[in-house]
């Protein structure tokens, strides 16, 4: 009897915890990484607050934000999306409840933060269960990571070539998308006609990024140019597929009343109808509207700009493009557009090789191209008649196999020539087939922001492979030669054998020597004065462990040890410019 009348004091005094600590909304709440937390949005103004279901009754809706506090809202004030969940939540609380034993029978059990997942993990959903894409969340963002091939067929219907085929991209980990949770208005809105010439401005349920439908040459439409295939995509410099018009044809798997896409301020972008299959009213210029039922939201049109024109949102740009963003990972040339070809035939098995077919004038061509376990690319250029010429490629190298560049400790300069492209692979010995590359830069060869003083000022993750027998330790540079002298920003040796990479700001692997500032640590890159400026990362196979005095352990200490016992050295260079 005493257990039963404790039970039953404690439940009434939880529920009237529920109607009295209760305050007014003071602002954006970012919840942690729970999957009970989700964002309930208000129709008339698009804000956000996120929260866990607690209960529902009297026409509110009760909400505990991330510090603990319940906070009541009135259920009608909320998106049709949000008063449908409750709706389906109340259904779900009603049914354990009357299959449950009450403990008296003036209260009932009252069931709260059954787990729900963000409005937004419903795009991703179906693609999730496909094994196409991946998603996770913390305070702030929601991350989704891809290789960006859809399971489609690509480029099929391309009239205006640039030779670039679809090869799987590295959207994973820390270079996996992000989108803001709890999207902000923007004070300055920007629009995509003048803007976001470079890189992805959306990113569709399927993980494959949506660029500026205008070229970056800031006045080419690529629809109107011939330059995209039959569901509106094609392949960038880095051969990574993406889109450039809303891909709507994904609305046959997440269905018309979900979003096909997200920007990357965080609003979703809808098809050509609303999701009640209504005709759509009154976009602003950025293709956009607000509505009681969805809040501020994106819609696709069959006329420029396609998707969304811009951002309603807030958004960084750098460099021409929203930033940060991920980087791809592209192991050729950007090549020239190759006139009169079409594209009338793609195969694809298992996502490991490839057949691209080719009419130039009346002749057939292919290019069939295999993904080696090393992360080369085989390519064989079928001609007319049927001649095969190969040639294999590696990740940022310049050129089939590889240009070898002569010079570095014991043998001259190990500067890069002025005239060496960014962003690619170049070494001073004849070391073949040892591949470094970095995810930290962009296919144009500029480094990402978050690894320098405008940002994180996190030192950059780095990959290798491919180094000759023998090696027993790796070190690494990273320099960079101004007019008068050169400078050190970071150096790392006896890096065991056994290792292949560096992740993002990495304090274990290795043994930290001084930069140029007499501090064993990473240094970021600060750049003085305008304009880009190039830096480079050196890496280095040696045939032994390297002994440097502590305290003395420069880099010009490090050139002058390993003068004797370098095995293979590849050099990554890429470009840097102030943005603050």
């Amino acid at each position: 009897m005493m257990i039963q009348i404790y039970v039953r004091c404690m439940t009434i005094a939880a529920l009237l915890f529920l109607g009295t600590v209760s305050r007014a909304h003071e602002g954006h709440e970012h919840g942690p990484a729970d999957p009970s937390v989700r964002v309930w949005t208000f129709a008339d103004t698009g804000a956000h607050i996120h929260g866990a279901y607690v209960a529902s009754r009297d026409g509110k809706v009760q909400v505990r934000r991330t510090d603990g506090t319940v906070i009541s809202l009135e259920i009608e004030k909320l998106t049709i999306l949000d008063q449908k969940w409750i709706e389906r939540k109340v259904a779900q609380v009603k049914e354990i409840n009357e299959n449950t034993k009450p403990i008296h029978s003036e209260v009932k059990l009252v069931v709260a933060n059954v787990p729900s997942k963000p409005a937004i993990a419903e795009t991703f959903e179906p693609f999730a269960k496909l094994n196409a894409v991946k998603y996770r969340q913390d305070d702030d963002f929601f991350y989704v990571e891809s290789n960006s091939m859809p399971d489609h067929r690509m480029m099929v219907g391309i009239t205006a070539w640039q030779q670039q085929v679809p090869i799987p991209q590295p959207y994973f980990g820390d270079n996996a998308w992000r989108i803001p949770l709890d999207p902000v208005v923007a004070k300055n809105p920007m629009s995509a006609k003048s803007h976001f010439f470079r890189g992805a401005i959306a990113l569709a349920a399927n993980g494959v990024p949506i660029f500026n439908p205008i070229k970056n040459d800031g006045r080419t439409d690529t629809l109107l140019a011939g330059e995209l295939d039959e569901f509106g995509g094609h392949c960038g410099r880095g051969d990574d597929y993406h889109y450039h018009i809303a891909p709507t044809h994904l609305q046959g798997i997440v269905g018309k009343d979900k979003p096909i896409a997200y920007a990357l301020d965080g609003y979703p972008i809808y098809g050509y109808t609303e999701p009640d299959g209504s005709e759509v009213q009154g976009l602003d210029e950025f293709n956009g509207h607000s509505t009681p039922q969805l809040g501020y939201h994106y819609h696709a049109t069959k006329k420029y700009p396609y998707l969304n024109g811009g951002f309603h949102g807030e958004v960084k740009e750098v460099d021409g493009q929203v930033d940060p963003q991920p980087r791809a990972g592209g192991v050729r040339e950007a090549l020239p557009p190759l006139r009169g070809a079409k594209i009338t035939g793609f195969e694809s098995k298992d996502n490991k090789s490839f057949s691209i077919k080719v009419e130039v004038g009346r002749e057939t061509r292919y290019v069939n191209y295999f993904l080696n376990q090393d992360g080369s690319v085989k390519f064989d250029f079928v001609d007319g008649n049927g001649k095969v010429k190969t040639e294999t490629y590696s990740p940022r190298q310049r050129g089939p196999g590889g240009g070898e560049r002569r010079g570095g400790p014991g043998g001259g300069n190990d500067r890069p020539p002025r005239n060496a492209p960014k962003g690619v692979v170049s070494s001073n010995k004849a070391s073949e087939g040892f591949i470094v590359s970095s995810t930290a830069i962009g296919r144009d060869g500029r480094i990402s922001s978050e690894f320098t003083c405008d940002g994180q000022s996190a030192s950059p993750p780095l990959q290798w492979q491919g180094a000759p027998a023998g090696t027993k330790s790796f070190a690494i540079s990273l320099w960079h030669t101004a007019p008068d002298q050169e400078k050190s920003y970071w150096l790392i040796y006896n890096i065991p054998a056994t290792a292949n990479h560096l992740v993002k700001n990495d304090k274990t692997t290795g043994t930290v020597g001084l930069n140029d500032k007499k501090r064993a640590s990473y240094d970021p890159m600060c750049s003085k004065g305008p304009g880009a400026k190039t830096y480079h990362i050196s890496v280095y196979a040696l045939s032994s462990e390297v002994e440097l005095a502590k305290g003395s352990d420069n880099r010009a200490a490090l050139l002058k040890a390993i003068k004797g016992i370098t095995l293979a050295e590849k050099t990554l260079d890429f470009v840097y410019e102030r943005t603050k």
